[in-house]
């Protein structure tokens, strides 16, 4: 048996390829960049204004004062999506100008429309009255001064989010190239298992295939349910694992089934192939049983069939894996304070049900559930986060600052 990190040192090595494709970036949200994406063009595209107002040379009020006020003839109007103004400039003219309008050359200077005196009135002006000195650049937005063309906007190994999409549109960028999401071909196991609703005492609710489903587009995946295998369906797997090998399928995933029982035959038809990487049983709680192999350019995940362990290896085992695959960085965990005291095995790593919570102050605070036990969904729906208690460490002290990870997706969406 080996401890977490070694489990995910395997995980780390056990590559397999995957291409890229374009998708329009209405369709990228989860996606995984492939490529560095950078800016196409300027943002802004030219100088503009950022209120509205007229739009001056500030040279020309070099001299003004309050005693020697000085008439500035409106030659015109611009308003935001206007061509910009073509006609010559001369001394002492303003032009009228929206937010997000176009600075004419000739002009270089925005006074806001609240501090313009007009003349002869304000309901027919035909100059505006300028009495003191302004300076160039005010309320100006640059040129460039968001993005410059070919500077970079998002990085390879970014997971596409809504302010990306908003940026990636404003700058004008259609489609972007991501890595292909990984097919996914899901199994529960056993006997027990049943997908009615309406079950005896005898029989267990198949819900492991739907939390894993319900994960598909946070996880960066494709999701298709195989069904159930019975606990004499030892070939039916072995020809689910052959036909993958030659189909789109990367991943098969079991639930139950991998243990030392009877009837648990995933680890003995998984070695029946030949595998490049492998690993059977972890130093973790919950979800010791956990099986991984790598079988050609495929592999296979068994994860137990507890509902709170399928869960937490789904979440650090599988997820680590598909994030390696898509190239993505690390996933930094969320530290936080511990408000309560725990006791484990020393060389077991632990993932607990962890509430989050932050106090008055600012400060983060987890606190480790009542209820542990690897069939109980009670503190499942009460946690936010898994907090994870390394192995090498057996006391947990009130006060320690301690890792945590969000339950339902990657921790980069905090970064």
């Amino acid at each position: 048996m080996i401890n977490y990190q070694q489990a995910k040192s395997i995980l780390k090595k056990a590559k397999i390829k995957i291409h890229n494709e374009k998708v329009l970036i209405k369709n990228s949200i989860n996606r995984v960049v492939a490529k560095d994406i950078f800016s196409p063009s300027n943002h802004p595209l030219g100088d503009n204004a950022a209120f509205d107002g007229f739009a001056i040379n500030a040279l020309d009020t070099k001299n003004i004062t309050k005693k020697k006020p000085k008439q500035f003839k409106i030659i015109g109007s611009i308003a935001a999506g206007n061509k910009p103004l073509s006609k010559k400039v001369k001394k002492f003219e303003a032009v009228e100008i929206m937010t997000g309008g176009i600075i004419p050359n000739a002009f270089n200077t925005i006074i806001p429309i609240e501090q313009i005196k007009f003349h002869p009135n304000k309901q027919n002006p035909k100059s505006i009255i300028i009495d003191k000195k302004f300076t160039k650049y005010n309320h100006v937005r640059f040129k460039g001064s968001d993005y410059k063309k070919n500077q970079l906007i998002v990085k390879k190994g970014t997971i596409i989010q809504s302010n990306h999409i908003l940026a990636l549109k404003t700058l004008g960028i259609k489609k972007i190239e991501v890595k292909k999401k990984l097919n996914i071909l899901f199994f529960s196991t056993g006997n027990e298992i049943s997908n009615s609703d309406t079950i005896p005492s005898w029989k267990v609710r198949n819900s492991n295939s739907h939390y894993i489903e319900s994960l598909n587009n946070n996880f960066l995946f494709n999701f298709k349910n195989g069904g159930i295998l019975r606990d004499h369906h030892q070939n039916i797997f072995k020809s689910q694992i052959q036909k993958m090998l030659k189909s789109k399928t990367d991943i098969i995933i079991t639930s139950g089934a991998v243990s030392a029982g009877k009837f648990d035959y995933i680890p003995s038809v998984v070695k029946q192939f030949k595998t490049l990487d492998y690993f059977k049983s972890v130093m973790i709680r919950p979800g010791k049983p956990i099986l991984f192999a790598k079988i050609n350019q495929k592999v296979v995940f068994g994860l137990p069939g507890n509902p709170i362990s399928s869960a937490a290896c789904f979440r650090f085992f599988v997820y680590p894996f598909i994030e390696n695959i898509l190239e993505l960085l690390p996933e930094k965990p969320v530290k936080a304070v511990l408000k309560n005291s725990f006791i484990k095995v020393k060389k077991f790593t632990r993932f607990i049900k962890s509430k989050l919570s932050t106090t008055k102050n600012g400060r983060l605070e987890v606190e480790l559930l009542k209820g542990q036990e690897s069939f109980r969904i009670n503190s499942f729906i009460k946690s936010n986060v898994w907090a994870m208690l390394p192995n090498g460490q057996a006391n947990f002290k009130k006060g320690q600052i301690i890792d945590c990870f969000l339950p339902n997706h990657s921790n980069k969406i905090l970064d």
